[in-house]
């Protein structure tokens, strides 16, 4: 499947605002280019993206509800009730529950966690949960990273004297559950400026409008958080612009430096120890471990993880979760390659199709979402995977760039007992004799609002430089565009006409791979090079042949030495004569 480069110059305006940031970017003009695609266009934007600081941080007053919130909150700890920590059992909700807990455990004690187990329970708040608070006469419940949909489950709670404050960040319906505050930032016509926080960055608000409240002064205390608020972020692929970037900018400054006991238990299992942690890594190494407690067992394991007060206690629960990553992964590889059978044995699923919707009864309920993932990256179509769990078809979708996927589950929301989540991944039930009119309904709609731009893979380029550009002065300032994610990718470079030095060599165990030594004329440097999975253009490089690259620039630690820096080949391209 061709890729598509997508560069676009800047307008005249863009050109003149470059001008003007120049002068903070080293006098680089690559180097404004890339902020301004990024929206950073004045001298004081640049300023705050290059030093992000938590005094840049919004008040959290400015959430609707965040008062009546924060009044609750202090009203049942006058009161000596007793509060319940409540949370989705995955990486965004376990991190959730974790921070509030840790923090309020400061100063209250009548305080407890709950995480519901995937399989009896379900996502959300489950009225087995509510039950248990009846019996054990908890008045508040913090819900975090769900919530927003449970109408029936908060009428039935409040039918028994409990109290709600939902912490949610996920979209909203035009009903909404009768709790006592809803802090949620996608709320309709919400003044928040930052609508796109993770579940756990709604609860830091909170923790952070309760210490101002309560005229709480030691800012460490609640900083020290951070780190649990930045996996959050990257776990949950949420934007890295704004105060996400700020708190991901200083939350993996923690992970580096001090993170929480739970936290450096997985760092040690991942081998990350004395290595600079990237969001890469979270999201590669580290989310997937926290994760895994909930897919593959409880993720009230993960909680106890990340509260751990004892570096042997959290040790011992590292390798518990580590392992249930291990299954995991297991498990996501030989369901990937089943649903991959499955569709190459009915290609009537993907063939004349805009998406994807495959049903297996006996497939692990956690994995599933992994497996949508996979599907929509081989296929580049929308993708749903259901499953058979508690009497229902249980489902997870994901999304291609630009396609609102919500959107095209919410058309079918008559046909649905259940549903919630984001543009680009959406959790679903349904009874099971639903499934066909589901499918031809979710196609019907994904054929309709697709673009065709958006069932092929693109690449945006950032700035078209040459090799001479590639300087220690602008490395440098590369590294200042740190933490990477949506809204704030690593840079995407083009350099045209390059050629290989006369050293590049086929490499992996079935020789796919190339590693480049590259050469172009705007300087006698050589740099070097990886392509991965991209064997079948090493002839013509090797001919001496050239080459347009795209590629991001990655470093070793060894910042000074002219060996630190290679590319990563994104796409290659032979020119046209």
């Amino acid at each position: 499947m061709n890729t598509k480069w997508n560069y676009q110059p800047l307008t005249r305006q863009q050109r003149q605002e470059a001008d003007e940031i120049q002068p903070r970017c080293g006098g680089n003009p690559a180097i404004a280019e890339l902020l301004i695609r990024r929206g950073v266009n004045t001298p004081a934007r640049a300023d705050a993206f290059f030093s992000p600081s938590v005094s840049d941080l919004h008040d959290p007053f400015l959430m609707p509800d965040m008062d009546k919130a924060v009044n609750r909150l202090n009203k049942a700890m006058g009161a000596k009730e007793r509060i319940m920590i409540y949370g989705d059992y995955d990486v965004d909700g376990t991190t959730a529950v974790a921070l509030v807990y840790k923090y309020l455990q400061n100063y209250y004690s009548n305080i407890e966690y709950y995480i519901p187990t995937r399989y009896e329970e379900g996502y959300g708040i489950s009225r087995k949960s509510i039950d248990y608070c009846a019996e054990n006469d908890v008045k508040l419940v913090i819900v975090l990273d769900c919530g927003i949909k449970a109408v029936e489950e908060i009428s039935y709670a409040r039918e028994k004297g409990i109290d709600f404050i939902i912490c949610d960040h996920h979209v909203p319906d035009e009903e909404l559950p009768p709790a006592v505050a809803i802090l949620n930032p996608k709320m309709p016509g919400s003044p928040y400026p930052c609508p796109h926080l993770s579940g756990c960055g709604v609860g830091f608000k909170f923790m952070q409008a309760f210490a101002q409240s309560n005229g709480l002064s030691n800012h460490n205390e609640l900083e020290s958080l951070l780190d649990l608020v930045a996996v959050s972020i990257a776990a949950d692929i949420v934007p890295i612009v704004d105060e996400n970037r700020v708190m991901a900018y200083h939350g993996l400054r923690r992970i580096n430096s001090n993170p929480n006991l739970g936290l450096r238990s997985i760092i040690r299992l991942c081998k990350l120890t004395n290595k600079d942690i990237t969001i890469s890594d979270v999201i590669f190494k580290i989310g997937p471990r926290i994760n895994a407690s909930g897919r593959m067992q409880s993720g009230m394991e993960a909680v106890d993880l990340l509260v751990s007060r004892d570096l042997h206690d959290a040790y011992e629960k590292g390798k518990d979760i580590d392992q249930y990553n291990k299954d995991r992964k297991e498990l996501d590889k030989r369901i990937t390659e089943e649903a991959n059978a499955l569709i190459e044995k009915n290609v009537s699923i993907v063939q004349g199709k805009r998406s994807i919707v495959i049903y297996n009864k006996d497939w692990h309920k956690g994995i599933i979402g992994i497996v949508a993932s996979r599907l929509t990256e081989l296929y580049y179509k929308p993708a749903v995977v259901l499953t058979y769990s508690n009497g229902m078809a249980t489902g997870s979708s994901r999304s291609v760039q630009g396609f609102d996927i919500y959107s095209a589950v919410n058309s079918t929301r008559d046909l649905l007992e259940n549903f919630g989540g984001h543009t680009y991944a959406v959790g679903l039930s349904l009874k099971e004799e639903n499934i066909p009119e589901f499918s031809r309904r979710f196609e019907e709609y994904v054929a309709q609002n697709i673009q065709q731009t958006q069932l092929a893979p693109q690449l945006n380029i950032d700035a078209v430089i040459e090799f001479a550009d590639i300087t220690p002065e602008f490395v440098a300032a590369l590294r200042k565009f740190n933490p990477h994610g949506p809204g704030n990718q690593k840079p995407v470079f083009c350099t045209r006409n390059v050629f290989d030095f006369g050293t590049s060599k086929l490499v992996g165990k079935n020789l796919e791979h190339i590693k480049l030594e590259l050469e172009d004329n705007s300087t006698s440097r050589v740099i070097n090079a990886i392509a991965f999975n991209m064997a079948p253009y090493f002839e013509h490089i090797h001919a001496h042949k050239p080459v347009d690259i795209c590629y991001t620039i990655e470093e070793s630690k060894h910042h000074n030495s002219p060996e630190s820096v290679q590319l990563m080949i994104r796409d290659i391209r032979i020119p046209k004569s």
